[in-house]
């Protein structure tokens, strides 16, 4: 198991992963950190807590909203690759 440090408008947090899954899970951060600055951008400074409890409810929605818009290629050709490796992880 690996620990990575994920950058969250201007604040580390470390977080363990599978060995291999690092640069997966500092895209993830990238992309969880982009989000929070669109909202400190739109809604101005906040507390740590009430950031989070705003950031997790926008990914949620996101979340929501897009599990009811279609897959593309891109989309499947990820999931693909991502059931193929758990396959060789469990034929291993």
């Amino acid at each position: 198991m690996s620990v990575v440090s994920i950058p969250i408008v201007n604040k580390n947090y470390p977080m363990g992963c599978e060995d291999g899954q690092e640069a997966r899970l500092i895209e993830l951060g990238k992309m969880v950190d982009a989000r929070a600055r669109e909202i400190l951008d739109k809604i101005g400074p906040l507390p740590e807590s009430a950031l989070l409890a705003t950031l997790c409810i926008v990914l949620a929605d996101e979340v929501q909203n897009r599990s009811h818009t279609p897959l593309n290629d891109t989309d499947l050709k990820e999931i693909l690759a991502r059931i193929r490796e758990i396959k060789r992880k469990i034929t291993q």
